[in-house]
């Protein structure tokens, strides 16, 4: 869903966060509260957990939704913030203030937010291979509604070139060190015909300006792709006729020798992980599953590990970010149960028994295996 909008909020509007959050580094690697019931914390990144989407409504609300930070949440004074576009592909390179971003015009998409390795732990508890990096479950995806400027429309105003080939974003978090070597900042290169065609520079989030952890001042939202492409805390664009390269395109973030692009096609249950239901009378299990690719189709439900399906009960089509669905199921005696449940895009893309391995865990698109007991 895409809705243009001139610019409404001011400065103004965002003075109680700079009161809040002044010019200093935060106590922790993230802001907001974790309270256990909402989310599983790996180091410096929280998974949301699953069940608190429950009775929720399209969007994740922003204290539910995942942070996956590589170092801390940065604070910074939106005062003194510029983002600097510059490059050899640029006419009239120039910087724009918080304010020249409010005052272009507005753009507004329910997008997804899904980090690359969300459901690396599956490759282990149910293949028997592990992979390494953060074990997240399916809680590394969230949706909100971001509303900012186009990337495109910066890029015309700093007089874009046909030469431009390359795209780099760079992030304001501190530098990432791994095994010893300084990594820089992070940042992730685009080629200029996604930066041109969907991306935002977004500086709201469900109605409110970005908190810290999401971004604040700005973040690119990249649709479709694994999240590493949204650089959160923008501080400039690079802009190239030449391929541009960084250490999240050559080295991290890569699959079959060539940089992550769109994520694939999952399901997850708005269910606690081993969650306990009475047996012998009736649940309405709700859920949502998801494709980097487009709209979900086709969502199918089984109750009694893969030996039969069932179609769930989709919503009428909505944002290509996530498709909520529900079926009934009346577990017939206590004992464990094992519910399944796949999606197929509008691709033809299912999702298949087994995913595919790679070390680093990413893009699991297996139908995970979610375990339930009746009591």
């Amino acid at each position: 869903m895409e809705l243009h909008t001139s610019a409404l909020c001011t400065l103004g509007d965002i003075a109680p966060l700079i009161r809040n959050h002044p010019a200093s580094p935060p106590s922790g690697p993230i802001v907001k509260p974790l309270p256990h019931d909402l989310f599983i914390v790996h180091g410096t990144s929280a998974e949301m957990r699953w069940e608190a989407m429950r009775g929720q409504g399209y969007h994740v609300p922003t204290e539910r939704f995942f942070v996956r930070n590589h170092t801390a949440t940065p604070i910074i004074d939106v005062r003194t913030w510029r983002l600097r576009l510059h490059g050899d592909a640029l006419r009239a390179p120039r910087s724009f203030r918080y304010e020249d971003l409010l005052a272009l015009p507005a753009t507004t998409r329910d997008v997804t937010i899904e980090c690359a390795g969300n459901g690396r732990s599956f490759f282990a508890s149910q293949q028997g291979t592990p992979a390494t990096g953060t074990q997240w479950r399916l809680g590394g995806i969230g949706v909100a509604r971001w509303r900012g400027v186009k990337l495109a429309t910066l890029l015309d105003l700093a007089g874009i070139t046909k030469d431009a080939v390359d795209v780099m974003p760079v992030g304001l978090d501190q530098e990432y060190v791994e095994n010893g070597v300084n990594l820089g900042h992070v940042r992730r290169p685009l080629p200029v015909a996604k930066a041109l065609d969907d991306v935002l520079v977004a500086y709201e989030m469900n109605g409110e300006p970005l908190p810290p952890d999401h971004g604040f001042p700005a973040r690119l939202v990249v649709p479709g792709w694994t999240g590493v492409a949204s650089i959160k805390w923008l501080g400039s664009i690079e802009v190239a006729s030449r391929e541009l390269s960084s250490p999240w395109s050559t080295g991290l973030y890569r699959l079959a020798d060539r940089p992550l692009t769109t994520q694939v096609v999952k399901s997850a249950f708005e269910l606690p992980w081993e969650a306990r239901l009475e047996a012998g009378r009736q649940h309405i299990l709700h859920g949502r599953s998801w494709s980097g690719a487009g709209h979900i189709v086709r969502v199918e439900v089984s109750v009694d590990g893969g030996r039969s399906w069932q179609r769930a009960h989709t919503r009428k089509r909505l944002a290509a970010a996530w498709a909520p669905w529900h079926i009934a199921w009346c577990p017939p005696a206590p004992g464990p149960y094992t519910l399944l449940a796949r999606a197929t895009d509008e691709t033809g893309a299912t999702q298949p028994v087994r995913a595919e391995y790679n070390p680093n865990g990413y893009l699991f698109d297996a139908v995970v295996e979610h375990p339930v007991t009746a009591v």
